[in-house]
This record gives structure tokens, C-alpha cells and sequence, in this order.
């Protein structure tokens, strides 16, 4: 008997984490943290509902926080086997569970509980991992599994793995929007009997990204006729690295104002180091963005400020000129965004642009619909500037792709599992999985537990 429970990422976004049995042989896929809602930050910090010990294997799709932020916990509670991962995953996931740590560490004092995990935890974490390259079948006991590129973020990947038992199941983490500047193309989805697939915007089809370079720069532009600040709560990770790609081309050809730009991160411009690292290798990366950064100069053109400490970050309000300030955290919930926001909100003259998912709950959300004022640091902030979103930016693929995917499986899929997205997008994306595809389509609920014929 083989059995597949969802323990994150079902009708939700977050928290990815997936449970796949079969003959005494258990392996997860991804073990993500929860984000967004009080709920969450609970539901974080509950018991596993299996045992961790119990399990042979852990793989890594990529290292978005939901995705790997429960991994020192599930090690802290008696994990003691392999995870895989591709490499740039292993090594961005050691920056962001570092981060994550401290974040994590500040919040428990704040409530007077334990944290999370300790440092001892993600070092042990690391010490178990392993990495493997794309395509490459890796054995692990009772099943075989194949890592290849999603095109989400820098080293993404999507799962197929194979059973004893002779069944194909493919996760597919998170999936790329295409066309990306940077990145590998993701590779097609190959014959599965199950897939359980993201639909984050299952739903939509956003703006096309390659408008987006013609649409930023016109916002660059109009903020700085204005005398404005340009403010990007950006993620840490890829989108950060893609809207310094794009800012560096529209500067290098004359098609934006010579202005600063700030990268008020300490996370981001660890990050950025890891793409500087693999920026040459073309298991990674595109062909002409490889050429590209041979130059060395996409992230470290003239005018680009990166900023460390918080000296650094609060020079920067001092600087009363034009200028464009990307920082975390990407849904404004939390890191150095927020005080720029603070000061910025309330000016007429700048602009907001949200160039990332804004989830429910979040402060992100709130200013993205609308919001006259929102509270920062205790203070009711009145929200004067433009507020703008960018979709172009989406990291993730839309309905179209989603589809367009799966469809190449489709003569051999038994059932689609819906991941990772609101139920509303879910919902949306199974109707047209079901009409267009014929495929059996599932939404499961948390701690749902499915068997595979």
C-alpha cells in the first residue's frame, strides 16, 4: 500500500510538507514553515503528527522559507536521516534558517516562550544534508527520486519520485514563471501516475513578465520626476537579484534616472553572493544571463548601495534626493521595509510597488487593498503615496503555464492534488484541470491522509 498525507501547503500556501509511505519506507517532501496569521506561528510550533524518527529521507524542492523552516525542527524532534537537495538549495537554505533563527529568537521573547529551534539544530541540520545535480536518479530505501529544474528561484526543482511498488508521483514545489531572465527553463513534466501541483495563482494569469523591465522603468521615472522614493519590500531571495538584473540593463542603457539605489538587506546581499557564485554555471542558469554575469557587474553597477548594518540603513533616510530602496520583508511584515515605511507612506511625492504575493493577513495585503492607514512600530501610519503592484514579477507560474505543464502527463495521470494556494485559486485551477485535461482533481485539507491505487 502506498500513502500520501498532506501536513502543510494544503489549502493554504505555506507550509509545505508531504508524507509519502509505502512498505515500512517513509520519505517527506519539503518541511516548510507556516507564515501569515497568528494560526500559523501556533501551528509552527506543534508536534509533528508523525514521528520524526521514523523518517528515512528528506528532499528539498528549494529554499523558500516555507518550504525548509521547519527542517531544525524536525531534526530537534528525532530526525536523524539524509536531506537532498540541489546545491545552490543547501546553501541559500543555510542563510535563510540563520535568519529565520534570529527572527524566530526575537518573537519568543516577546511572548515569553521557548524558540523554535536553536542553533545547535540548524547546525545539525546542515551536517545531514547532501546535495545531488539535476536529472540525476538518487536511490533511497524503497523509492528513487529525480530532482529537475522548476525555474522558480536559484536551484529550484521539482520531484519525480519512483516507488517499489511501481508508481510515479512528482511534486512539484514551486514552478517558475516563464520566460525568466536568469534562470534554467524548467523542464517538462514527465509521465506520472499522481502530481501534486502548486496554485498559488491557479487562477490568474497575471501580467506577462517580459512587459515588466517597460513597466518598472516607466515608475522609476514618474517617482523621480516627482522628487519621490521608490520603495520595494522585496524578498530576499530571486526577487531581489531579478529587479537588480532589470534596474542594472534599464541603467547601463540610459533608460532611467541616475539615482541611487539602495539594498537595504543583510540577508538579500548574503544571497546575492550565492548567485554570484554559481552565476557562470548553466545547470543553473540561462545561457545569455551566464554571459551576462561574466561581466560581474549585473549585481554591482555605479550607484548601487548595499547596506549592512543598521547605520547604514538609517543613513539612508538622510538622503532626501530620488532614489529607490529594495528591502525586506517582502509582505511588509517585518525587516527593514518597515521603517521606510514608516517615514515614506505619507508622502504624495513616492510610490509603493509590490512586486511579490502579498498573503492574507498581511500587512502587504492590507496597503495593496487600499488601506488609508496601517499601524508600524505602534504608530498609525496615514498611506498618502502611490501604491502600485507589479505581477510581472511573480515567481510563480500562472494558470496558463499550470495547465500547460500538467498537460503533458495528462494520458497517464490518475489524480491531481492541488498545493500550495488559497482555496479559491485551487478551486478555479481544478474546474479547468477537469474540463480541459479530464484529470481527476483533489484539494486536500491538512493532516489528510490519501491511498494510491
Amino acid at each position: 500500500m502506498t500513502q500520501l498525507s498532506f501536513h502543510g501547503g494544503a489549502d493554504v500556501v505555506t507550509g509545505a510538507n508531504y508524507l509519502l509511505e509505502e512498505e515500512g519506507s517513509r520519505v517527506l517532501v519539503d518541511c516548510g514553515m507556516f507564515q501569515g496569521t497568528s494560526w500559523c506561528e501556533e501551528e509552527n510550533h506543534k508536534e509533528f503528527s508523525y514521528d520524526p524518527s521514523s523518517i528515512d529521507a528528506v528532499y528539498i524542492t528549494h529554499a523558500h522559507i516555507d518550504h525548509v523552516g521547519r527542517l531544525p525542527k524536525l531534526v530537534k524532534e528525532g530526525f536523524r536521516g539524509p536531506i537532498y537537495s540541489t546545491a545552490p538549495t543547501k546553501d541559500l537554505t543555510a542563510l535563510i534558517l540563520e535568519d529565520s533563527e534570529g527572527i524566530l529568537k526575537e518573537e519568543a521573547k516577546e511572548k515569553g516562550i521557548s524558540p523554535l529551534t536553536t542553533r545547535r539544530d540548524r547546525e545539525l541540520t546542515l551536517r545531514q544534508w547532501e546535495t545531488v545535480p539535476f536529472e540525476k536518479p538518487l536511490r533511497t530505501k524503497g523509492f528513487e527520486a529525480t530532482f529537475q529544474s522548476a525555474g522558480h528561484i536559484l536551484g529550484s526543482a521539482f520531484l519525480t519520485i519512483s516507488t517499489n511498488g511501481g508508481k510515479r508521483i512528482a511534486f512539484s514545489g514551486d514552478l517558475g514563471n516563464e520566460p525568466n531572465a536568469m534562470l534554467k527553463e524548467r523542464a517538462p513534466l514527465p509521465p506520472a501516475d499522481y502530481l501534486l501541483l502548486e496554485c498559488v495563482y491557479g487562477g490568474r494569469n497575471p501580467e506577462e513578465s517580459s512587459e515588466r523591465r517597460e513597466a518598472l522603468e516607466n515608475i522609476i521615472e514618474e517617482t523621480a520626476d516627482r522628487g519621490g522614493t521608490l520603495l520595494l519590500p522585496a524578498f530576499a531571495m530571486e526577487r531581489t537579484q531579478e529587479l537588480l538584473y532589470d534596474i542594472n540593463e534599464l541603467a547601463e542603457n540610459g533608460r532611467i534616472p541616475k539615482i541611487p539605489v539602495y539594498v537595504d538587506s543583510p540577508l538579500a546581499i548574503a544571497l546575492t553572493a550565492v548567485y554570484k557564485k554559481y552565476a557562470r554555471n548553466k545547470e543553473y542558469f540561462r545561457g545569455e544571463a551566464v554571459s551576462e554575469m561574466e561581466r560581474e557587474s549585473v549585481f554591482d553597477f555605479p550607484g548601487l548601495n548595499l547596506t549592512e548594518t543598521r547605520k547604514e540603513s538609517l543613513r539612508i533616510n538622510r538622503d532626501s534626493s530620488p532614489k529607490i530602496i529594495i528591502a525586506g520583508s517582502g509582505m511588509s511584515q517585518g525587516g527593514r521595509i518597515l521603517f521606510h515605511e514608516q517615514r515614506y507612506l505619507r508622502d504624495p511625492k513616492s510610490t509603493l510597488l509590490f512586486v511579490g504575493y502579498q498573503a492574507k493577513g498581511s500587512r502587504g495585503k492590507a496597503l495593496q487593498q487600499g488601506a488609508e492607514t496601517v499601524e508600524i512600530f505602534g504608530e498609525r501610519v496615514p498611506v498618502r503615496c502611490r501604491v502600485l503592484t507589479l505581477e510581472g514579477y511573480s515567481a510563480h507560474a500562472d494558470q496558463d503555464q499550470l495547465l500547460g505543464w500538467t498537460s503533458s502527463a495528462r494520458h497517464q495521470l490518475k489524480r491531481v492534488f492541488l498545493v500550495q494556494g488559497e482555496h479559491e485559486q485551487a478551486e478555479l485551477l481544478a474546474q479547468k484541470i477537469r474540463d480541459l485535461l479530464a484529470v481527476k482533481t483533489h484539494i486536500p485539507e491538512l493532516e489528510e491522509k490519501v491511498e494510491l491505487e
